[in-house]
């Protein structure tokens, strides 16, 4: 963690904290500072010990102690350990509420927006920022591209960051005077308590359709992962769910106590809607209109999806106390987003998007917007993660099938044997669609692509969006779909290969 993640140390009494807990060798501890990675602790730290879905931290205790940890927050007692140790219910949950008591309750002195669902949620927090930031106040962001504290950036490793980095960084920003902050929670970080002790004055919901079946199960079980982010409201918070998903809409009915719900949507009746003027591969124009007042609202970023996602900013944004012409301005103010739809322009007489979509949901709607906007064809390159749910590979190939040329390759086949992976995608392909091509090197497979386009064609380069690697086996290798594409697309091939293959076509 860099150095603006520091803080002063607080000291936080698990008595105090955790009131139903049970103490082995002492009446209470006194923590200053605690962690769940054996290899982090040094003299006086506390360990929690929580099992996760590989490995239990209790068979790191003996290490942690001999690093120096001077207490335990454990499930049940520990044989053998010679340090205080707190015993509560839920070890993970309750570290993430200590992670925060130790930054003093930062998300409390903050107005923090917390956004969640199978897509979108890169793209909502994007806006939101954009959106605050237009309107004078300064404002962070975690999530899948980037940990910025507001003035500061880092790289991220995972969508939402782990309770101490997580509580580290919210800290970070009070002292740099950023009052507001925009936070992805994924279903892992929500399902895990990863985010407790986290209090938001909005929880948005942008979507839930199928992901993650390999961590939770079904669907039953990821809708009540996405659910616990309502639970993070605060009294004068506001839920903020899509009118136009089903997945969203039944979470209504399971909000209890005083929250507020705002709703918003494009084609049923919503608190916060819109009406599209104007569609274009260079945006969008709509009517805003949100607590009576109508705006006439522009944004770069392409397809109805993302008009939706303008709309959960708006919602968020409005109840933070944003005026309208701020919010149409912070709209129109954001560009692009890192592999979210995002296109590459070297020059060449065809469309090339790069988008992150590596669900069927998310795959299926750049496909349909593209073909709405596009007068030639889509060709879509496309694959699915290695070591990962395995029953929506078929599902990505019905979504695929929705452009003309589909082309299935790898995408992260981590230590599954890539054909393997492309096997499984080709059995969703119906015999009476179209015939995808198949190469199973990404780079060949993007090359060939772009070879096929003509002249008002759209290529689509779907999975992995902003991501600058690839996975295989175990091993990390360089690759970006954006630069692989830039590589081939160099004025010397367009004006040798490109332009007299399509002249003369």
């Amino acid at each position: 963690m860099s150095t603006q993640t520091s803080q002063i140390p607080l000291t936080v009494s698990l008595r105090r904290l955790f009131p139903m807990a049970s103490f082995v060798g002492c009446g209470d501890i006194h923590v200053s500072d605690a962690t769940e990675c054996s290899s982090d602790c040094r003299p006086g730290i506390l360990f929690a010990a929580i099992r996760g879905t590989q490995t239990d931290g209790t068979q790191f205790a003996a290490e942690a102690i001999e690093r120096g940890a001077a207490a335990m927050l454990a499930q049940r007692p520990l044989a053998g350990v010679a340090v205080p140790q707190c015993i509560v219910s839920d070890p993970r949950r309750a570290f993430g509420q200590l992670c925060h008591e130790l930054c003093d309750r930062p998300s409390a002195q903050m107005k923090v927006a917390g956004v969640t669902g199978t897509n979108g949620k890169t793209t909502v927090t994007w806006l939101i920022r954009s959106i605050l930031q237009s309107a004078g106040r300064q404002t962070g962001v975690l999530g899948t591209i980037e940990y910025h504290d507001g003035l500061k950036r880092e790289r991220s490793n995972l969508t939402t960051p782990d309770s101490r980095s997580l509580s580290k960084w919210l800290a970070a920003m009070l002292r740099r005077n950023t009052l507001h902050a925009a936070i992805e929670l994924s279903s892992h970080a929500l399902d895990q308590g990863r985010a407790a002790g986290l209090q938001l004055h909005a929880a948005v919901v942008t979507n839930v359709t199928q992901d993650h079946f390999d961590y939770h199960g079904n669907f039953a079980d990821y809708l009540t992962a996405k659910s616990r982010i309502l639970e993070q409201c605060s009294s004068s918070g506001i839920a903020v769910l899509n009118a136009d998903d089903s997945g969203c809409c039944s979470l209504i009915e399971q909000l209890k106590g005083p929250t507020n719900v705002v709703t918003f949507g494009i084609e049923n009746d919503a608190h916060v809607s819109a009406t599209i003027i104007e569609e274009s591969l260079g945006g969008s124009r709509f009517l805003l209109n949100i607590d009576g007042h109508e705006i006439d609202a522009q944004t770069q970023l392409v397809g109805r999806h993302n008009v939706a996602n303008c709309l959960a900013a708006a919602a968020v944004a409005h109840h933070f106390g944003v005026p309208a012409e701020q919010i149409r301005a912070g709209i129109a103010m954001l560009a692009a987003i890192p592999g979210r739809l995002e296109r590459v322009d070297c020059g060449q007489p065809f469309n090339v998007f790069v988008d992150y979509a590596h669900t069927d949901d998310a795959l299926a709607r750049s496909v349909k917007c593209l073909k709405a906007l596009t007068r030639g064809r889509v060709i879509c390159v496309f694959g699915a993660g290695g070591d990962r749910d395995r029953l929506k590979r078929p599902l990505l190939a019905k979504a695929a099938s929705l452009s003309d040329v589909p082309v299935v390759t790898s995408d992260n086949p981590r230590t599954e044997k890539p054909e393997d992976i492309i096997q499984d995608i080709l059995h969703g392909f119906a015999s009476d669609g179209p015939i995808p091509h198949v190469n199973i090197e990404r780079g060949d497979a993007i090359r060939w692509a772009l070879e096929q386009a003509h002249p008002q064609d759209t290529v689509l380069v779907a999975g992995k969006g902003h991501e600058s690697e690839q996975i295989i086996g175990t091993q990390r290798f360089p690759f970006d779909d954006r630069e692989v594409i830039r590589g081939f697309l160099t004025p010397d091939t367009i004006e040798s290969e490109i332009l007299p293959k399509k002249q003369s076509a």
